[in-house]
């Protein structure tokens, strides 16, 4: 018998080498709902898994709370008990223009805006998708036919950071980097990818990244209106196609 791993309560031979990491665990069980032989089996603080199979493989779904230390904390574990290819399926608000709620993100890379990947590696690695995963997401996108952009996202630590950036002492610094982001033509804003990016490379494991667009900020200061849209649905069944096709 395995170790137990302290955090996501799983040991060796719980899982499968195919993971989709989720923030909230509520939406673990959507998820797996469109595994084969779905089953719970843990769960304990943010960090709950089902497993179950894609095309006959185990596979599993394990949820990491909300910002880059647990997400840090989630792949990692799952490392040490053998997944090897891992898939984030989150949300997002939309930065660029031309992201409307509704469409899909895929980060191919990420601003390291937040403070887990510098334990991981200098400010002037890039946090990278890993590329098999992106094809593989990109052939998905096409099969299920959803309006996805793929490039630059950022990846913050404080979600009222970007939402309410005035009240905060060092408005200034977050007003002129958002700017700058907008400029760049980042497409949209969240808060774990480039933790899990930077942590995959340094643990020696593949990560890609869905990011269903909740809002764009921007497009409704600009006075185009559009119903959020808080449907992960899409985003994960292409997280699923993707991990059919790699498989």
């Amino acid at each position: 018998m395995g170790e137990v791993m302290y955090h996501i309560n799983l040991k060796e031979g719980d899982v499968g080498e195919y993971c989709i990491l989720v923030g909230d665990p509520g939406r673990c069980e959507k998820v797996a709902s469109y595994f084969d032989e779905a089953a719970f089996v843990t769960s304990n603080r943010e960090f709950t898994t089902y497993k179950g199979k894609i095309k006959g493989v185990d596979v599993c779904v394990t949820s990491t709370g909300i910002g880059g230390p647990s997400a840090a904390i989630a792949i990692e574990e799952l490392a040490k008990v053998g997944v090897k290819y891992f898939i984030r399926v989150g949300t997002c608000g939309g930065i660029n223009m031309d992201v409307k709620s509704g469409d899909l993100v895929v980060a191919t890379s990420c601003i390291r805006q937040e403070g887990t990947s510098r334990e991981y590696a200098p400010l002037e690695y890039p946090a990278s998708a890993n590329m098999d995963i992106v094809f593989a997401i990109k052939e998905a996108v096409k099969d299920i036919g959803a309006n996805a952009h793929f490039g630059v996202v950022q990846s913050k630590d404080s979600f009222y950071g970007q939402h309410s950036p005035e009240k905060s002492p060092v408005s200034y610094e977050l007003l002129n980097k958002w700017e700058s982001w907008k400029r760049l033509g980042v497409l949209s804003s969240e808060m774990e990818t480039a933790a899990l990016y930077t942590v995959a490379a340094s643990i020696g494991v593949k990560c890609g990244c869905i990011l269903a667009v909740i809002w764009n900020q921007e497009r409704k200061a600009a006075g185009l209106y559009e119903e959020d849209n808080l449907d992960t649905d899409v985003a994960i069944r292409t997280a699923i196609k993707a991990f059919e096709k790699m498989i």
